[in-house]
């Protein structure tokens, strides 16, 4: 259930529910995960959400010393003075976090910098659940929800799944609910005019509202997100060709 920030207008008071996002691509508003990304976005906000949005490129965020001085010393406070200093506040009052990335190997460096920075929301009072050790966000944090956004540039969906498991372990470490995963193969495909490629943009858009008006993605959009926008024949031969004339370059 999302609790949101009671506003109070003309009309009398409503909820609206706070989304932060995280974009992890190296390429920032240039790139594939951008590209998805915002059609997902422009529906979180016609659902009447409020979304912030950073990139993780662009911010100052230093690696986790793994020191714990957040559950030992100073609980809940990360000794490093950093642009996570800034975002600690907006995530402890956020109701749904959007991690969206493309497929590195796993992850692009700054987003595993980021998830790991987590560690002070998180409480160091640990509990065993389904055969693992697991703990909970800290009682002044609201997130309620992890949603993955993905893509790459490989044709197959199984190219997702490290980084599947990466959000579906990370939402169970914290108690939160998975919602998604919002997963685009070959992406870069996206760019095209294609009717398919349509549909995934329109799908986006109301898996975005769905979000927050439901607090869940159907499996339909979803499915319609991940669709294939060529055969698997037609992109093979596609990469052997930008291959060959890569090496042509080399040799010519």
């Amino acid at each position: 259930m999302l609790s949101g920030v009671i506003v109070v207008g003309a009309g009398g008071w409503f909820f609206v529910v706070k989304v932060l996002v995280v974009n992890g691509s190296a390429r920032m508003e240039k790139g594939n995960t951008a590209r998805v990304l915002a059609p997902f976005l422009d529906g979180v906000k016609d659902a009447g959400a409020v979304v912030e949005l950073f990139y993780a490129k662009r911010l100052n965020v230093a690696p986790c010393t793994g020191a714990l001085y957040c559950w030992h010393k100073k609980l809940g406070q990360c000794y490093q003075q950093d642009d996570m200093q800034m975002l600690y506040p907006k995530l402890r009052e956020s109701d749904i976090l959007v991690l969206a990335t493309p497929v590195y190997i796993p992850l692009p460096g700054e987003m595993q910098n980021l998830i790991n920075r987590l560690c002070p929301l998180i409480k160091p009072l640990l509990s065993w659940r389904d055969g693992r050790t697991r703990a909970r966000f800290h009682d002044d944090v609201k997130i309620r929800k992890i949603v993955l956004v993905s893509v790459c540039g490989w044709w197959e969906m199984g190219n997702f799944d490290t980084v599947v498991r990466i959000g579906e372990e990370l939402a169970k470490v914290v108690d939160v609910e998975f919602v998604g995963p919002v997963l685009r193969p070959h992406a870069y495909l996206m760019a095209g005019k294609s009717e398919k490629a349509a549909e995934v943009v329109k799908a986006l858009r109301q898996a975005g509202c769905e979000l927050v008006t439901k607090g869940a993605i159907s499996k339909n959009l979803l499915d319609t997100i991940s669709q294939p926008l060529i055969s698997e024949e037609e992109y093979r031969k596609e990469l052997d060709e930008d291959y060959e004339r890569a090496k042509n370059k080399l040799s010519g």
